[in-house]
């Protein structure tokens, strides 16, 4: 490549992609444009709220895009009249149709949060602590119309320790997403890095969180539960119900000791956790929450009331 920068252009909306446009803007290539999705209602009063990466995006003084699809032949004017040698996407939200697609010179590429092909789809970070997966990481793909199938050119790893949330995962690897983007980044604008296909016979599907899913079944096993609690952290929190309120549980951890009480029975209660028997094991709840509360450990949760023998579960 030349002196002259590419024209880079980057899409994407939450916060896991403002790292990777901080690191495009600290390189000799920084966006001519952001493209981003609409405002949306937020907080209490529902009013619009800009994107996060709209917010870098006007504070960094670059033009800003926010159209609601790329399928209108209008918008897909508008980008090539932006004429770019690349497209940088970070959790964009948006589908990027062929026509979006064959636009840049140089084509188009993606951040990804896991180690491809495991975990293709909306919700990886999450997926990858359900499963229990020890390990995951970032992909620098090229895209193509299928969902995260392009090859991969840069990837790297990263260790999934027991007790990781969702939102700390989520947080080091937008980190290391903007290391390894800006890493990439000279050898895609020079053409010379070669992407690897994937092995599309080990790609699993990492879905879109459901509201149903936040919701603890009792007669799972305590480790599985523990890692629902753990993957929905800070989004959109694992819950259960007493007395027919909602108890919404930020941390708990799984106790191996055997216990032979009716699922979701509370067996002990202590400033260290409260104990519930679960299909096999005993969940240590000890951060939770009540409805207009906040999130408490458990040894200020426990001050006003007693839970020894009753029954957490469904509303």
């Amino acid at each position: 490549m030349s002196r002259v920068a590419a024209r880079l252009i980057f899409a994407g909306t939450p916060d896991f992609a403002v790292s990777s446009l901080r690191a495009l803007l600290e390189t000799d290539h920084p966006p001519i444009a952001v493209y981003t999705q609409p405002d949306r209602p937020a907080g209490r009063g529902r009013r619009l709220a800009p994107s996060p990466v709209k917010i870098q995006a006007l504070a960094a003084g670059m033009p800003v895009y926010q159209p609601t699809s790329l399928r209108d032949p209008g918008v897909q004017a508008e980008l090539a009249a932006l004429a770019p040698d690349l497209l940088v996407v970070a959790a964009y939200g948006l589908i990027l149709p062929p026509a979006v697609l064959a636009i840049p010179r140089l084509g188009c590429v993606n951040v990804h949060a896991s180690l491809l092909p495991r975990w293709r789809g909306a919700a990886p970070i999450q997926r990858a602590i359900l499963a229990g997966d020890t390990e995951t990481g970032i992909c620098i793909m090229q895209m193509a119309a299928g969902l995260d199938t392009g090859p991969v050119y840069a990837r790297a790893s990263y260790p999934i320790p027991p007790g990781m949330t969702g939102g700390e995962l989520h947080d080091h690897l937008a980190a290391l997403g903007a290391i390894t983007l800006r890493q990439t980044l000279p050898s895609l604008l020079a053409g010379t890095l070669i992407p690897q296909p994937q092995d599309d016979t080990r790609a699993t599907y990492a879905a879109k969180l459901e509201k149903a899913e936040t919701e603890l079944d009792w007669t799972q096993p305590a480790p599985m539960l523990e890692r629902r609690v753990l993957a929905f952290n800070p989004y959109p929190v694992a819950q259960t119900h007493l007395d027919g309120q909602t108890v919404r549980i930020w941390r708990a951890r799984a106790e191996e000791s055997p216990c032979d009480a009716p699922p979701g029975t509370v067996v002990h209660e202590g400033p260290t956790g409260i104990g519930v028997a679960c299909g096999s094991g005993v969940l240590s709840l000890t951060k939770v929450q009540l409805p207009g509360g906040r999130p408490l450990p458990v040894a200020a949760f426990l001050t006003a009331r007693r839970l020894v023998g009753r029954r957490l579960g469904p509303a």
